[in-house]
């Protein structure tokens, strides 16, 4: 049986100056006769016969290799392995053997020069909805003030911190969280192991998820104001943390002011058909708002308008701009719905506006991190380079809540095996270039979702093996707030709890293991940097192995009881010293013995 093995990192790939060098390996019987690269060249396709190498790289192993030329070209280097024979031919790709020629989006794909934020992939991100995290005190009276909540046609409510949350008014009822308080816990954050934040909605606005925003250019004042969002970032910049706003540019509020539905100034789009923002929305003919997905409170914006787009992104201070510049300088955007922003009241030219925010961003800030939401296939955005990378709903977050608590986003059943779960996963990964996939935001629940300690239901001991996939799978590790302590919720708004303080409330064995993944990823290229490569994938149990250049880092998964896995002779695994960093599994030449319900990870060099 033939058998092949390549991944976009080293020792596969490596670079040298200007020229890239590519290795396949393979084992087994009935080698090819040739083997040659399928890359392009400015789109255009192009054949590179491989050279088989005279050393063996280990025992029983041959090395086909081939150099390449990285002075011209698109950075994106696509690729695949064409193997011959007299009589016929294969191809071998990130999702394996194939009898006929793959598509140009299925192959492997390495960015030289990588042109991304380079700071990304080491880091560990904490996303925090800022009302619900933290408290400061003392307060000013803005921070407490009642007012009416027009969109929900009452008062909001104040709660004090311990008091339980409720279904009554969940968009209209505040716990007085604030920016100051993030502030304040930014220890407990580094001891975490976390170094960047991404936050929700801090811009003026009446709801407690602030998604309808009145102000784009005034952080609220429940919040603590302008101030104390300069006040987080200092500290940020002090601590070596990151820090990404939410930008929802999709629709604004409907008491903003160039909307204003509620007649609190003078000249709203809504009220007025002479506004100079009324070419910023989309009317009916009957001269009704086309609003987002039926919420009224929720305009949609209309990127037809130029003057839109000069306010929004394009011009030299627009909001994208804004808040990249002295003296905010954050570090990137979180991109709200992005999907659906366009023209007309939809989404037409999408992608164009899309790209033209990322553009604008770069232009402010080179190194700006432009995160996409995407519940849906996020690729067609990230293999136009429209972003940088995606909320990693499809590619991780659902196969993995399938294949641990047996659901899907909208509650119903779905119970898939390993095999299935890696092929759903790896499926989604193969579109993406290597740099890309490390960038992918990894999350087991947001605050749009069920908190998956709810989710898991009686599988509870399946928690631990989550945490420990969020921490080793290729892109960046996310923790949604209060998850490291335990903290549960069905769909909003419990999904969006105080975060519990008071230790006796915290699972303390669980932020224990929060605390050292963070330390491995921390202290490993593999796990923040390596390829990944799918090694076993039956019934209950995943194993995975990262690679980067001659250090690895294994994965075992088992959702089920005790058993003992074969892993055959693995070319990635061989002459190594493996010791165990996590977990009770053990490993003895090919073989793992994995505890019922359990998640370990050795580490070699």
């Amino acid at each position: 049986m033939l058998n092949a093995w390549h991944l976009p990192v080293a020792p596969f790939v490596t670079r040298r100056e200007d020229r890239l060098t590519i290795t396949l390996w393979l084992t087994g019987n009935a080698q090819p006769t040739r083997v040659s690269l399928r890359a392009e060249r400015d789109n255009e396709e192009i054949h590179l016969l491989m050279t088989r190498l005279k050393r063996a790289p280990q025992p029983g192993v041959s090395a086909w290799q081939v150099t390449l030329a990285i002075h011209d070209g698109q950075p994106r280097r696509r690729y695949s392995f064409k193997l011959l024979w007299p009589d016929r031919q294969r191809w071998f790709t990130p999702q394996g053997f194939s009898d006929f020629p793959p598509a140009r989006l299925e192959q492997f794909a390495v960015d030289v020069p990588d042109n991304g934020p380079q700071w990304v992939a080491d880091r560990i991100f904490y996303q925090i909805f800022p009302d619900r995290f933290a408290r400061s005190e003392p307060r000013s009276p803005e921070q407490d003030k009642v007012y009416w909540h027009a969109a929900a046609g009452r008062e909001i409510i104040l709660r004090d911190w311990d008091e339980p949350l409720t279904a009554e008014a969940g968009g209209s009822t505040f716990y007085g969280g604030d920016l100051d308080g993030i502030r304040q816990k930014l220890p407990y954050l580094k001891a975490l192991g976390v170094n960047a934040l991404y936050l929700n909605p801090v811009f003026v606005a009446p709801s407690v998820h602030k998604y309808d925003t009145e102000d784009y250019r005034r952080v609220d004042p429940q919040f603590g104001g302008d101030e104390a969002l300069l006040r987080l970032r200092e500290a940020t910049r002090k601590a070596g943390m990151r820090l990404v706003l939410d930008g929802v540019f999709n629709h604004s509020g409907d008491s903003h002011a160039w909307f204003d539905r509620h007649r609190r100034g003078e000249g709203g789009a809504c009220h007025s058909p002479d506004s100079a923002s009324r070419s910023w929305y989309s009317f009916s003919p009957e001269g009704l708002a086309l609003d987002w997905l039926g919420y009224s409170s929720l305009p949609k914006l209309d990127y037809r308008s130029p003057t839109l787009v000069e306010e929004v992104y394009q011009g030299s201070d627009s909001i994208v701009r804004h808040w990249l510049k002295a003296p905010w300088e954050m570090d990137g955007w979180r991109l709200d719905v992005v999907h659906m922003l366009g023209e007309g009241g939809g989404a037409a030219n999408n992608l164009q506006h899309v790209a033209g925010i990322s553009r604008a961003a770069k232009e402010t800030r080179p190194d700006a991190y432009i995160l996409g939401e995407h519940f849906g296939d996020a690729r067609q955005w990230l293999q136009a380079d429209a972003e940088d990378a995606a909320m990693n709903y499809r590619g991780f977050t659902f196969p993995l809540w399938a294949f641990l608590s047996r659901t899907d986003i909208s509650g119903d059943p779905q119970h898939i095996s390993a095999r299935t779960c890696m092929e759903w996963m790896d499926n989604y990964r193969a579109g993406l270039s290597h740099q890309q996939q490390l960038r992918m935001f990894n999350q087991l629940d947001s605050h749009d979702t069920p908190r998956f300690k709810t989710l898991l239901g009686r599988d509870i001991a399946r928690l631990p093996l989550a945490v420990v996939w969020l921490f080793s799978w290729p892109g960046v590790p996310c923790i949604y707030y209060g998850d490291e302590v335990g903290l549960d919720g069905e769909q909003d708004p419990f999904c969006r709890k105080p975060f519990p303080w008071d230790k006796t409330r915290q699972d303390t064995e669980l932020l224990g293991l929060y605390q050292r993944l963070a330390r491995l990823r921390k202290d490993s290229l593999p796990l923040r940097q390596g390829g990944c490569q799918v090694l076993y994938a039956e019934e209950d149990v995943v194993v995975f192995v990262r690679v980067w250049k001659q250090q690895r880092v294994l994965v075992a998964i088992n959702r089920g009881d005790a058993c003992e896995v074969v892993l055959g002779d693995s070319p990635l695994l061989r002459e190594k010293n493996w010791q165990l960093n996590e977990g009770n599994g053990r490993l003895q030449a090919d073989t793992l013995m994995l505890s019922a319900v359990s998640a370990s990870v050795w580490s070699a060099t």
